[in-house]
């Protein structure tokens, strides 16, 4: 288990608007909001060093967040982070107020285990993710930190999909529950240079639909 402290210190902000945010920034501090439950947003700046140093530690992202607000505690989630798109510093935080019971829908990250043993890498295969995080829908107690994908079985041309994880008891998959054809590839072994069995099908399923019919 993560050591990190899932808990964040904020102060109230009255002074709003944009030029309020970029003279908050200057003084090494965050803006951001707190939505969601039975109150009104609100508005709080929060110090960027100490936010960034959280931030560092993957578990902070999926995890049940303690805000003190001026000495009133509320708990939130993370919901969305703006950076600077060339420096690394945090714009804007959003955080949304969460029970226990409540369930919720949150990005969780994939810990994939086991790639070195897979027998598609040891005859020289590559693995390709096509996804780092997964949207799950859960009751806030029951928020995962991460969610295991084991490779160790997978073959060159191989893949997983989303109906193929063991998820933690109360947690499923919001992809998977909008119906057929949501059931996704998020990781595959491909030959060196070459590609997955996925990717040759699909290629030539759309091939297919570009030929033009014989007259």
């Amino acid at each position: 288990m993560s050591k990190v402290d899932f808990s964040l210190n904020a102060t109230l902000r009255t002074d709003l608007g944009k030029g309020a945010s970029r003279r908050l920034r200057r003084t090494n501090l965050v803006p951001g909001i707190i939505y969601g439950g039975k109150e009104e947003p609100t508005s709080i700046s929060v110090l960027h060093n100490e936010l960034a140093r959280k931030l560092q530690d993957e578990a902070f992202y999926a995890h049940i967040l303690t805000i003190n607000v001026e000495g009133k505690e509320c708990k939130a989630v993370l919901k969305d982070l703006h950076r600077h798109p060339a420096r690394d510093t945090i714009l804007h935080l959003d955080l949304q107020r969460v029970s226990e019971n409540e369930v919720i829908h949150m990005q969780v990250p994939i810990h994939f285990i086991n790639e070195e043993s897979a027998p598609g890498v040891k005859e020289g295969g590559q693995v390709v993710h096509a996804s780092t995080s997964l949207n799950v829908a859960c009751q806030a107690k029951s928020l995962p930190e991460f969610i295991e994908v084991d490779v160790s079985s997978l073959e060159v041309g191989g893949s997983i999909h989303l109906s193929e994880i063991s998820l933690p008891e109360g947690v499923s998959l919001v992809e998977l529950s909008h119906g057929e054809g949501h059931d996704q590839s998020i990781v595959s072994i491909k030959a060196k240079g070459g590609a997955s069995e996925e990717d040759v099908d699909a290629a030539a399923d759309e091939g297919e639909a570009e030929t033009p019919a014989a007259e």
